[in-house]
């Protein structure tokens, strides 16, 4: 380890980069993918778009995990770009509901494997006195396509059709594809992949030491899954055409909070950190539920990027402090798997919830921040436990 910590290098420039290309490419789709669905016939269902997409990260997350710590980070962060990029092709040619459900499914395996490799690599190369922080730095480059890429996608749909979105998309992902090959390794002794690496028992689906981080993700991430499902009609309810714009506001104030959210955490510690952006989630989902005009939308649409700016990784170097280093892809799979059932949950029961009537969005907003309060209550009991040891 460089005796300064410095953290910064090359290569983890060349993995912020891998990310943002990554993250551009599937965020661009969802502010659309209501609307493209409802097209295709299959209003019902939108709660699905990103349940499906969920459930298969989640099933994924233990192979993944598995395969992270034996083969490699870089294969398994390859995997799940060029799986955007095959499911990003086929939405064009797989046009009926099924065919789409059935590719919303797949493409969840690019979640799946990316995200827990992309943590494990970063973590591996930076000391842990500075963690927090460069789990922050590694995060911007995903902000950054968080917040492009929804803006750009409704761009593409407004001024040219969904099939230019679905190319674009898998251009971007192709691109984090060629720079993931300039990335070396990190994994001392990676193995050759062999079928029996696919092979997961139950010890290796889930690493107790991320209990608790993975308790605090699932509760907050129902958040997500009501906002990715919610927000693009929410914002079509309120006069906002462009329903990227909501996620811009979102992801930019995310991207701010990032540059000092885990050096902050490094300082006071992860609970502490936690209890403040927990505390102010909760506001933002009651701010979204009594909104009634565009700018109050998009107040709420701000804290709630700041909130998660701080969160996402707050709790990641919180599951990396907790865990065996040879457990790192385990412990990183095991918490990102609450975050898949809590996104997927909060988007099936928001769709449920809100079922295309308007009067429904206030109900549909304070069941997360519900959710976030008990996640709140359990943070603060920890660290006055903690406190008093």
């Amino acid at each position: 380890m460089n005796p300064n910590h410095r953290f910064f290098t090359f290569q983890f420039g060349l993995l912020c980069v891998s990310n943002f290309l990554f993250s551009a490419s599937f965020n661009m789709m969802i502010p659309e993918l209501p609307g493209y669905l409802t097209k295709i016939g299959g209003a019902e269902y939108k709660g699905l778009i990103i349940a499906l997409f969920t459930l298969m990260a989640g099933i994924s997350r233990p192979f993944s995990g598995k395969l992270t710590d034996t083969i490699g980070r870089v294969p398994v962060m390859v995997f799940g770009s060029l799986v955007c990029v095959i499911c990003s092709l086929l939405y064009p040619v797989l046009t009926s509901v099924a065919g789409f459900l059935l590719l919303r499914f797949v493409h969840g395996f690019s979640t799946g494997f990316k995200p827990t490799a992309t943590a494990a690599y970063g973590a591996d190369v930076v000391h842990e006195s500075r963690r927090g922080e460069a789990m922050g730095a590694l995060a911007i480059g995903y902000t950054i396509g968080a917040s492009a890429g929804p803006m750009l996608g409704s761009y593409l749909v407004n001024y040219f059709s969904y099939d230019i979105m679905f190319y674009v998309s898998a251009f971007l992902a192709l691109g984090s594809v060629i720079i993931l090959y300039n990335v070396k390794e990190t994994l001392p002794n990676a193995a050759r992949f062999k079928a029996m690496h696919l092979k997961i028992n139950r010890t290796e689906i889930f690493d107790a030491s991320a209990i608790r981080p993975a308790l605090i993700t699932l509760l907050l991430c129902f958040s997500i899954g009501t906002v990715l499902t919610v927000a693009p009609d929410f914002s079509e309810h309120l006069g906002l055409h462009n329903k990227g714009i909501f996620f811009a506001f979102f992801t930019v104030a995310s991207l701010f909070i990032r540059f000092v959210a885990g050096k902050i955490s490094d300082k006071y510690g992860r609970v502490p950190v936690l209890i403040g952006s927990t505390a102010v989630l909760v506001i933002a989902m009651i701010i979204l539920s009594l909104s009634h005009s565009v700018t109050m939308m998009l107040v709420g649409a701000v804290l709630y990027g700041l909130s998660w700016g701080i969160n996402s990784p707050v709790i990641t170097a919180w599951t990396v402090d907790l865990c065996e280093p040879v457990n790192r892809g385990k412990a990183i799979a095991s918490m990102y798997i609450a975050l898949e059932v809590g996104i997927g949950t909060g988007a099936l029961f928001s769709g449920w919830i809100y079922h295309n009537e308007s009067t429904q969005f206030i109900y549909a907003f304070l069941t997360p921040a519900i959710l976030a309060l008990i996640a709140c209550a359990l943070l603060i009991r920890w660290n006055n436990k903690r406190a008093l040891a």
